[in-house]
């Protein structure tokens, strides 16, 4: 797969600020924080390994736009923002001092406040560690969360129900795993949908990242558990994001989700403050 350069205003403000020093070249990230290269500072724009040049007028651009990421091929630059006809859904990648975050609809996936996306996925790992084994992962999102289970997992199988949100991936470089590593399954579907066709006892860790309540309702439902109950094996542990417990909105809806997680067989139905949800297991 091409490389993917990409620029926010994090990269870009510095290449202005190098400008009016006087430089004639600078280290910047040209894949969202993930490595350095030099770039050449010239009078007409800045100019990139590859010999291409973005000009002074784009650079200005990205510094101005501070809510989204922009590509970049043969000088040119575009924003990663993508529209979903299907289901009427906005995306857009939004930077971060590390990995970006996807916003739907002007809604941040991640937690990014006093926290990154990466430092985020790591604390829903931690809440049902070790995590080896078949694990499930429901709402790929940037991916991040399978990317992560896959170092350590024997297999990661993740459901995503929007195609659009797989090509804002293919534009994001901390995705890129989800197309190259052989440890990760991909499934385009309703996750209320596909569980019901997974065999029994099937996984050792399930990982459910569900939009809001008030997007995917039937993500929370009895039914929707029972199912996830049955696909986990006896012993297997699942984490349940939620969002801030301590909110009222996050206290609302974990009172529910415990409740009817209980009623579908789960134990040790447990809060957990620290990743920002529930986990459970099978007994």
């Amino acid at each position: 797969m091409r490389p993917v350069l990409l620029l926010s205003h994090i990269q870009a403000r510095p290449l202005l600020e190098a400008r009016s020093e006087g430089l004639s070249e600078i280290d910047i990230s040209l894949d969202l924080n993930r490595s350095l290269a030099r770039v050449g500072l010239a009078e007409s724009g800045v100019i990139l390994p590859d010999r291409s040049l973005i000009t002074w007028d784009a650079i200005a651009e990205i510094v101005e736009a501070n809510s989204t990421c922009f590509t970049i091929e043969e000088g040119d630059i575009r924003k990663v923002q993508l529209y979903s006809d299907d289901l009427n859904r906005f995306y857009s990648l939004y930077p971060t001092r590390r990995a970006p975050t996807m916003l739907l609809s002007g809604f941040p996936m991640h937690r990014i406040k006093n926290i990154d996306p990466i430092e985020d996925t790591v604390r829903k790992l931690r809440a049902i560690a070790p995590v080896t084994g078949e694990v499930l992962d429901i709402c790929t999102g940037l991916g991040y969360t399978a990317i992560g289970a896959a170092k350590t997992a024997s297999r990661v199988t993740t459901i995503e129900l929007d195609p659009t949100v797989l090509e804002v991936c293919r534009r994001n470089t901390w995705s890129q795993e989800l197309f190259g590593n052989p440890t990760i399954q991909q499934i385009i579907g309703d996750a209320a949908e596909v569980v019901q066709t997974l065999p029994d006892s099937s996984f050792a860790r399930i990982f459910h990242d569900p939009p809001a309540f008030s997007v995917a309702g039937q993500l929370y439902s009895g039914a929707f558990y029972v199912e996830l109950h049955r696909i986990l094996k006896r012993g297997g542990r699942i984490f349940h994001y939620i969002g801030d417990l301590g909110s009222t909105s996050g206290r609302v809806v974990s009172k529910g989700v415990v409740k009817r997680m209980q009623e579908a067989g789960f134990t040790r139905v447990e809060k957990r403050p620290e990743a920002f949800g529930l986990s459970a297991i099978k007994g």
